[in-house]
């Protein structure tokens, strides 16, 4: 029955015995009850685990402790793992990473239990590197389980890292122990002078009068309430925010998220989309190493190319309204531009924190076109060296013949040796008169010394700086060679002729390809999914037509479908290329251009 059971992120599984009665939220159930149960159930006997909804114990039996020592030698992890063999839908891993190989080789189970998973969770580095290798190892679509791991606190960590299904063990021996749970910490009944809870068991209580049960209610209604915010916050591409928040108030957890980011930061990329429709908030030192943000910082310093005809480096801060451009400040700033004769030999580069230096072209691309952090003025030191040493490592790579700072005192304080012999134009407030008019004048002055820039050359050379973070150099030159740019910014479109080969929009800040554009950069082998002939592609390619997909691909990248090595679509990824080429279910592609 597990086997065609869809379950949702996250799941919660109950033990269920005469003790301990099932809550109305468990999705799945684990008992010692013989008799068929009416939700999905995994049965405990005799030491085994079995799957009985029509299949006899001995052939889902699988001859393995759930919880045993984790710290035992490897000799004794190998015994396990052949107790463990050809045991169908279920298999109980030990938590070593030594082993690992050894128990997935020739896997074909649908749920990994790990069987030491309460000992390996208070190893904080070991359990992130065996969780992020089971994962990579098992793939997108199997299920990972830990039994007695998992409350209010932890929950989102656990599932940012690809945790599947938690169990009731733990809200049990917490009750036990008179612990009570919230997302924002555990604390035992004596802590607490007043409830801060208003669930059943405790409205009209106080903590002193609660009895096991009681708490053992408080607990239950604590976890089905994070799983919900956990499940919300997957829906809506938050996960990472709630993360953040949770990971807070447990110094254990606050490590795994910084063991996560430092060493797999290419694990979390691969699952990280490229655009999202909800802002990101930047209110925490972790927010620095979000694997979205270093992915833009990557991709300007080694995919973007600033606008050939750019002699003048103008650098800005950033401002509260994103895009930048539509901010009160960047309006001040761009008239003083536009007031000269020859604005479009500037190049504006904005300075801002969490992602260090931003080109006035991809202000309308994620993250840059939403992202809010907290502004007080002083900058950590963490921000100090990350914009130093991006600002240090662009200028080697961008060269600029004058540079223009109008940046505050705060930012000038660790830049300026940086950016010797250039023109500094803030005076205290970037936006007061005085800075406004000293930024005129030396833009004025500066911008006279240049032959003079057509709008229509820059705005193509800036569609193609896009289309370089997008796609890389050599498929941008391609896509843009012998076209011309359309419409107004926000809206721009890409013309050959009269055929149209792509658009930009407020919406994705991304180029969206039509048919036309994607045969032109198809042959590039990049940005391609393979889907199979026996069916017509009339809406959204889904995981089962996949044949093949270029594994470089990432939630929201802009996609060329293949039939028989020819184009029959272009649209957005839905999932990322190797997931596509791994599930057999879920929509895979969301098709805007068919043949």
């Amino acid at each position: 029955m597990l086997r065609n059971y869809k379950f949702p992120n996250n799941t919660i599984t109950r033990k269920n015995t005469s003790r301990f009665k099932v809550p109305d939220f468990a999705d799945i159930l684990i008992t010692n009850h013989s008799k068929k149960e009416k939700k999905p159930s995994i049965r405990i006997g005799r030491g085994a685990f079995s799957a009985l909804e029509g299949k006899n114990e001995e052939e889902f039996s699988v001859f393995n402790y759930l919880i045993y020592p984790k710290d035992v030698p490897k000799e004794l992890h190998l015994s396990a793992i052949r107790y463990n063999e050809n045991k169908g839908l279920f298999y109980v891993i030990p938590a070593e990473k030594q082993v690992i190989n050894n128990a997935l080789k020739n896997n074909d189970a649908q749920l990994f239990i790990v069987a030491n998973a309460v000992q390996l969770f208070s190893q904080q580095s070991k359990f992130v590197q065996f969780i992020i290798e089971l994962r990579e190892k098992i793939g997108y679509q199997k299920i990972i389980y830990l039994p007695c791991v998992g409350d209010p606190t932890s929950f989102a960590l656990l599932t940012y890292m690809g945790v599947d299904l938690f169990d009731s063990m733990a809200p049990i021996i917490d009750a036990r122990n008179e612990v009570l749970l919230f997302p924002e910490g555990n604390y035992k009944k004596n802590e607490l002078k007043e409830l801060p809870c208003s669930c059943p068991s405790c409205n009209n209580t106080s903590p002193d009068e609660m009895s096991y049960s009681d708490i053992l209610d408080h607990n239950y209604f604590a976890v089905l309430n994070e799983i919900k915010h956990v499940r919300n916050a997957i829906e809506s591409g938050s996960l990472r925010e709630l993360v953040e928040t949770r990971v807070r108030v447990n110094p254990t957890l606050t490590a795994m998220l910084r063991i996560l980011d430092f060493d797999y930061l290419k694990y979390l990329e691969e699952r990280t989309p490229i655009v999202r429709k909800n802002k990101l908030l930047a209110t925490t030192k972790e927010s620095l190493f979000r694997p979205e943000i270093k992915r833009f910082q990557e991709r300007v310093l080694k995919r973007y190319e600033k606008p050939n005809s750019a002699k003048i480096l103008l650098l800005l801060p950033c401002s509260a309204k994103k895009p930048y451009s539509f901010s009160k400040s960047h309006k001040l700033f761009r008239e003083q531009l536009f007031n000269t004769e020859n604005p479009y030999v500037v190049h504006e580069v904005i300075v801002t924190s969490p992602l260090g230096l931003v080109p006035r072209e991809l202000e309308l691309t994620y993250p840059a076109s939403k992202y809010d952090i907290a502004v007080t003025g002083k900058w950590d030191e963490d921000e100090k060296k990350m914009i130093r040493e991006l600002l240090q490592q662009y200028l080697v790579i961008n060269t600029y013949e004058k540079i223009i700072v109008h940046l505050p005192q705060a930012i000038l304080d660790f830049v300026a040796d940086l950016l010797k012999s250039s023109k500094i134009t803030c005076i205290e407030s970037p936006t007061s008169r005085e800075s406004l008019d000293k930024l005129s004048d030396i833009l004025k002055k500066t911008t006279d010394q240049y032959d003079f820039v057509e709008s229509s050359r820059r705005m193509q050379e800036n569609i193609n700086s896009i289309a370089t973070f997008q796609f890389g150099k050599e498929i941008a030159h391609r896509l843009l060679k012998d076209t011309r740019i359309k419409g107004k910014y926000p809206y721009q479109k890409i013309m050959h002729n009269n055929n149209q080969l792509g658009m930009i929009t407020e919406e994705r800040g991304l180029i969206s390809l039509t048919i036309a554009g994607a045969e032109r950069i198809a042959d590039f082998g990049k940005y391609w999914v393979e889907i199979y002939t026996d069916f017509t592609l009339k809406g959204s390619v889904f995981a089962p037509g996949v044949k093949d997909a270029d594994e470089s691909i990432r939630i929201g990248d802009e996609i060329i479908v293949l039939r028989n090595n020819k184009v029959c679509g272009v649209g957005i990824a839905l999932m990322n290329g190797k997931e596509m080429k791994e599930s057999d279910h879920g929509e895979a592609i969301k098709t805007r251009h068919r043949v």
